[in-house]
């Protein structure tokens, strides 16, 4: 009997909010994204092993991780405008890694 089994990376896009980077020090937009990895049977994902988030900075691509509580912090700041939208879509489905 042969078992395949494995992992498999999610990435979604929660929110783009207006940030002062630490690394270049312009106020430009910053992504902020979800990175979940999956145990996959027989290639189907069955349950997350790790989640992680961090923002990025689109003026000089510099990451920053943050923990849960900040990415919630963050998430809630941006939905009071329209971040996190793009043409009234949300970015909420996941780039597959």
């Amino acid at each position: 009997m042969v078992i395949i089994f494995g992992t498999k990376g999610y990435l979604y896009q929660l929110a783009i909010l207006t940030l002062v980077c630490g690394r270049c020090g312009n106020p430009a937009a910053h992504t902020l994204r979800k990175r979940v990895t999956k145990f996959t049977l027989f290639f189907v994902p069955l349950f997350p092993i790790s989640t992680k988030y961090q923002t990025q900075c689109t003026f000089c691509g510099a990451e920053q991780k943050v923990d849960a509580e900040q990415a919630e912090r963050l998430q809630a700041q941006g939905a009071g405008g329209q971040a996190g939208q793009y043409n009234g879509q949300s970015q909420q489905q996941p780039y597959q890694s």
